[in-house]
């Protein structure tokens, strides 16, 4: 998907919502199986049920991967089931040397249609080049993450003064190696006093933002710091929509929630929308 594509999704639906796939199979409602088939019944009526909503779905390879070869046919099997009209990503934070990062590329862009790849950019250009070279595919890079550990390294700084600090060069630097087109910066939510920063540094990058409701981050202070006036945005949000019921009911649950987070970002993007003269949605 072209990066025009997404943006006129975006704003001819009225939302940025990305809706993350991280499927636990102990969280699953009692009546569908612990295993590989019911996360794949659940995936697809969760699909089915916030497709509507959404612009985007995430799927979180980890939770995959768990359940052995039959794990990632579920993971085929569930990009399969979403449509080319949204953005498919594989959370898969992959980065290595250079022919492996080759093959990793191939795996999730060629093999599996996915849109985009999460990428950890600790091993330098050559790791992460390899998921920029297919024609409409992303690479997703580690911008600035929400977790603790990002105190550990990605805040701490470069001198006596305190600044830059590390995501701050890791961005300045990365976004170089690729352009606006096939490069996306993944920040966490929780980092919400870094955004103008990070805008600064990169004010026309797509940002791909989780941590928004279960882990406590704002939509309304992401958007205002972050939407430009091409969106700019894909916020994730994965445990609220998903697990939004543990009963029968979980996907028309999920749909609600989902429906709910769409509502909210429509009247978000509409000062955008004046911004490039478009009729509100």
């Amino acid at each position: 998907m072209t990066r025009a594509q997404l943006t006129e999704h975006i704003f001819s639906k009225g939302s940025y919502l990305c809706v993350g796939l991280d499927t636990d199979p102990q969280r699953m409602p009692a009546d569908l199986p612990r295993d590989a088939n019911g996360v794949l019944a659940f995936n697809k009526a969760v699909i089915d049920a916030t497709l509507d909503h959404c612009v985007a779905y995430k799927i979180n390879t980890a939770f995959y991967e768990a359940l052995g070869y039959r794990g990632w046919e579920v993971m085929e099997q569930t990009v399969a089931h979403i449509p080319d009209t949204h953005f498919r990503i594989a959370d898969a934070k992959r980065g290595d040397i250079g022919n492996t990062s080759s093959q990793y590329a191939r795996a999730f862009l060629q093999t599996l249609p996915f849109d985009a790849v999460t990428i950890a950019p600790y091993m330098g250009e050559d790791s992460v080049r390899p998921f920029l070279q297919f024609e409409g595919k992303w690479g997703i890079v580690l911008g600035l993450t929400s977790n603790p550990g990002a105190a550990d390294f990605e805040l701490q700084s470069l001198d006596s003064e305190g600044n830059p600090m590390l995501y701050e060069e890791v961005i300045r630097t990365v976004a170089g190696w690729g352009t606006t087109e096939n490069l996306m910066f993944v920040v966490g939510a929780t980092q919400t006093t870094q955004f103008d920063t990070i805008r600064r540094i990169i004010p026309e990058h797509f940002l791909l933002v989780p941590g928004v409701g279960a882990q406590g981050g704002s939509l309304k202070e992401i958007s205002q710091k972050a939407l430009t006036p091409e969106g700019g945005l894909l916020v994730n949000v994965s445990r609220d929509v998903i697990y939004a019921s543990s009963g029968n009911n979980f996907a028309d649950a999920a749909g609600l929630r989902a429906q709910a987070y769409h509502t909210e970002m429509s009247g978000l993007l509409l000062p955008r929308l004046r911004d490039i003269g478009r009729a509100p949605i």
